[in-house]
């Protein structure tokens, strides 16, 4: 199975740095997605991400899970208008429970090539200011930085909030995670939702600068989800679609996949599912035909 091959005709890939496809046909590799424990159990717009890991694993790679124990008590900066609310260490450690029991349930961690969960919080507890600073900093230059769209949507002419100096370093502290991930695991490839390209690109610059020229990273991105109507996905009525039973109902949950429409369908049924290509070509011609039946709401929700 060719990893990227399927990604694209499921309309999963957004950005992709060249030569990534054909890194991954020589060998298999791992790769890693970084989740954030803001709370104790992903939504369904993390399933895209969790989606993308589980296609990685069947065509041969080695997935790995990030969960952001130390970057989640700073705060991902991408997509936000003004800084979140820092959480503490008590209450990351109990989300870290939640998120790694719904990560388990998704990914293989025996045979070949097994999943492996990681928390970024045991390679950054024992890491001093200073050493950070000399030994992680000086390799990324402040303009390189500036130039992020997360830093210049925050600190330009129209923005009140500005940017603190905490949120400033996460990409630092997201581009290492990258770097101890290839010097411990050889990953060569980062993933994530396209609001976190220009955090995934410096890790992939902090790989090369921090290892030397010979040194390989590559990053590829997944377009965020919306509906059809410009929404946001991933909410209903109650807000946010939660993985867990205690804060989405099963009910719930299945009626948010049959009360989709048909144009949203049409695409979440793609990389909702691990349904082939034909059998979802199929579907989709049945619901042209005769649409008020709902064959690919009914699909979805059951296969979900």
């Amino acid at each position: 199975m060719n990893f990227i091959k399927e990604l694209k005709w499921r309309g999963m890939i957004h950005d992709m740095m060249p030569g990534t496809e054909e890194e991954l046909l020589k060998s298999p590799s791992a790769g890693y997605i970084g989740f954030d424990p803001t709370s104790d159990s992903l939504h369904i717009g993390s399933l895209v991400q969790i989606m993308t890991l589980v296609h990685f694993q069947r065509a041969g790679h080695r997935p790995i899970a990030l969960i952001g124990g130390a970057t989640g008590m700073v705060g991902d900066p991408s997509g936000k208008s003004q800084e979140r609310n820092l959480l503490d260490e008590e209450t990351i450690a109990e989300n870290i429970k939640g998120v790694r029991l719904q990560l388990e349930r998704f990914l293989d961690f025996s045979g070949d090539n097994p999943a492996e969960i990681a928390n970024n919080y045991d390679w950054f507890k024992n890491m001093n200011f200073l050493e950070f600073i000399r030994d992680v900093g000086k390799h990324i230059p402040v303009n390189y930085m500036m130039a992020k769209d997360s830093v210049k949507n925050r600190i330009g002419s129209e923005s009140k909030e500005g940017m603190s100096f905490t949120e400033f370093t996460y990409q630092l502290i997201q581009g290492y995670d990258f770097h101890h991930l290839y010097k411990t695991y050889h990953c060569l490839l980062q993933m994530g939702g396209s609001d976190q390209w220009g955090n995934i690109t410096t890790g992939t610059e902090l790989v090369r600068r921090m290892n030397g020229e010979g040194a390989k990273a590559f990053a590829m991105t997944c377009p965020l989800i919306t509906k059809a109507d410009g929404s946001k996905f991933g909410k209903s009525e109650g807000g946010n679609v939660w993985l867990t039973a205690d804060k989405t109902s099963v009910y719930k949950f299945y009626q948010f996949w049959l009360n989709t429409s048909d144009v949203d369908a049409e695409k979440y049924i793609k990389i909702f599912t691990f349904l082939d290509k034909n059998t979802i070509d199929n579907l989709i011609n049945e619901q042209h035909e005769a649409p008020h039946l709902r064959v690919l709401q009914k699909r979805l929700a059951s296969a979900i």
